[in-house]
């Protein structure tokens, strides 16, 4: 690697350019408001050149991001399946994991495999959460959802709000049902 420019560890171009996109901004754009050329932004997203403090910042400032958001560790987090820790939220005939980690406020993703006649009981309940999303994997599964009932087979996808009551239960007499479950915010 050349002398003066970043080291794998320290490599920022990649999210620099990521937060352009993210921004709808072109290298014309970042290049106007910053006044360095559009050459020389390519290149620092390419990681093909370093930048002084001060055009840092001024990329920086054109893209609304701090320039400490560079350098904190990536967010990636892996669950192993074997390694998903069981959780037990109540109902009948289920084993539930927590796909997600514990602690994660974005998202929550927990895996239920639900027996026959299984599910979580009859009493409607709602989810500190803006969003819930049902994904079935495999089997039927039937969520009563603000007086509709919704029958969903393996592929299907069902999303509302967490916050409406709903339940839901595995129709099948001889079957076992998997669902995904996506809450975004994470309730706990």
């Amino acid at each position: 690697m050349r002398q003066g420019l970043p080291t794998p560890e320290l490599q920022i171009g990649p999210r620099l350019r990521r937060a352009r996109l993210a921004s709808h901004l072109t290298l014309e754009d970042v290049a106007r408001s910053t006044g360095l050329t559009k050459g020389f932004i390519s290149q620092l997203e390419r990681d093909m050149t370093s930048a002084s403090v001060a055009s840092l910042v001024k990329v920086c400032e054109a893209l609304r991001i701090s320039v400490g958001a560079l350098f904190e560790p990536a967010s990636t987090l892996l669950t192993r399946s074997a390694e998903a820790p069981r959780i037990n939220f109540g109902g009948t005939g289920l084993l539930e994991v927590l796909l997600t980690p514990r602690g994660s406020s974005d998202l929550q993703v927990i895996r239920s495999v639900i027996e026959p006649g299984g599910g979580s009981g009859e009493e409607p309940y709602g989810l500190d959460a803006k969003a819930e999303v049902a994904y079935i994997v495999e089997g039927e599964l039937v969520v009563a959802l603000d007086a509709e009932e919704y029958r969903l087979a393996a592929g299907d996808t069902l999303t509302f709000s967490a916050q409406v009551p709903h339940a839901w239960h595995n129709p099948s007499k001889r079957r076992r049902a998997v669902a995904l479950w996506i809450l975004a915010p994470s309730p706990w």
